[in-house]
């Protein structure tokens, strides 16, 4: 056999082998707190993940969709020290460092007449060392209700938004509008703040950005995905339509009642037996769209040190078994409103956290550079 044959069988053999698998790596355990550019070379004899070349970068066979779909495993992402006054481009970059592994998302936030994405952002989005994606969260008007703003309240200001969206950022980016809604339905005619009236800010919103020139936005429909919120009957009239959502999102928290990832994105209670949890609501409403976990947080457990590591384990052990979900991004703060979900509280939970971080369902597919 000569030296060409026997390159161009071998690189079928690995094409074949990336496709029919490059999201599924159960049995692989990278070494924590080391970046995903130093992972370990395997020996000769062993293979290396699905979905990775033996030194451990994405293949070419792992692309990235229009609307930001990874086909390999799932994003990786992170709103990074929040709370803490910290610029965003340091805390991510901090974060990084504490976590051993690189974001390929970082979640900002945004309201009212701010411009985004600022300078920072933009410097994060296209660091020499690797593009990463944003996730940028907008409230348009913290003074005006939905229905208002469905009526041309804030048009100036979306349309100042779209003229230094389309010169300052030509790149793609996810852009969710007034996320997690439900605490915020006034129920009742002439409210302006309506499940009704927030879908159709949500479209004026999107489309006016649309017409202004942004056409590289991917819209992200942000959930909290608690099942109080589920059972309202005014739930599913929140959806804006799927012309104006690119994916789905939720934003759960592991509280008191949620003791791993099943339970994270399944959230479920007795007293509302008719709701299946997020996850199974969206494969029943919008099987093909991917959904993302755009907020996750494990606070802390009183008397249980072992929680976040325990947890953080679960994360790693059953993420494979929700396909839909493409990206995962934790929310990293020592001051959130219901506790500290900081995730290297304690030395064990960071090394569960790194290790989860460099796995390679998450390492599969290359944040595409702009």
């Amino acid at each position: 056999m000569t030296l060409v044959t026997a390159t161009v069988i071998a690189a079928v053999i690995a094409a074949v082998m990336t496709l029919a698998g490059c999201s599924e790596a159960e049995g692989s355990r990278a070494r924590p707190r080391q970046p995903a550019a130093q992972e370990r070379v395997p020996p000769p004899g062993e293979k290396a993940p699905p979905g990775r070349t033996p030194r451990g970068e994405a293949t070419p066979a792992c692309a990235v969709t229009a609307k930001l779909i990874p086909s390999c495993g799932a994003w990786w992402g992170m709103a990074p020290e929040i709370f803490t006054g910290v610029p965003v481009d340091r805390a991510l970059k901090g974060a990084e460092s504490r976590m051993g592994a690189r974001a390929d998302v970082v979640h900002v936030y945004h309201r009212g007449k701010e411009l985004f994405p600022t300078e920072r952002e933009i410097g994060l989005a296209r660091d020499p060392a690797g593009p990463r994606l944003l996730l940028v969260n907008w409230k348009p008007s913290m003074e005006h209700t939905w229905a208002e703003i469905s009526d041309g309240a804030v048009d100036r200001r979306i349309d100042r938004l779209a003229g230094h969206i389309r010169r300052a950022f030509p790149e793609r980016f996810f852009l969710t509008i007034h996320h997690e809604p439900e605490n915020d339905v006034v129920p009742g005619p002439g409210s302006g703040m309506q499940a009704a009236d927030y879908a159709a800010m949500y479209r004026h919103v999107v489309l006016r950005l649309r017409e202004g020139g942004v056409t590289n936005a991917v819209t992200v429909m942000t959930y909290m995905g608690a099942p109080n919120w589920a059972a309202k009957p005014w739930f599913e009239e929140l959806y804006p339509g799927d012309d104006v959502v690119d994916w789905v999102a939720m934003d759960p928290y592991a509280d008191s009642r949620v003791s791993d990832f099943d339970g994270l994105v399944n959230k479920t209670r007795d007293d509302y037996a008719r709701w299946p949890g997020f996850y199974r609501w969206t494969q029943l409403h919008f099987p093909g769209k991917p959904v993302m976990v755009a907020e996750w947080g494990v606070f802390e457990r009183a008397g249980d040190r072992s929680f976040k590591r325990e947890f953080f384990e679960s994360v790693r052990a059953r993420m494979r078994a929700y396909p839909q979900i493409k990206a995962l991004l934790y929310f990293d703060s020592p001051h959130a409103p219901r506790g500290d979900t900081g995730f290297d509280t304690e030395p064990s939970a960071g090394r569960a956290f790194s290790e989860l971080a460099r796995d390679p369902h998450f390492r599969s597919t290359r944040v595409p550079r702009p």
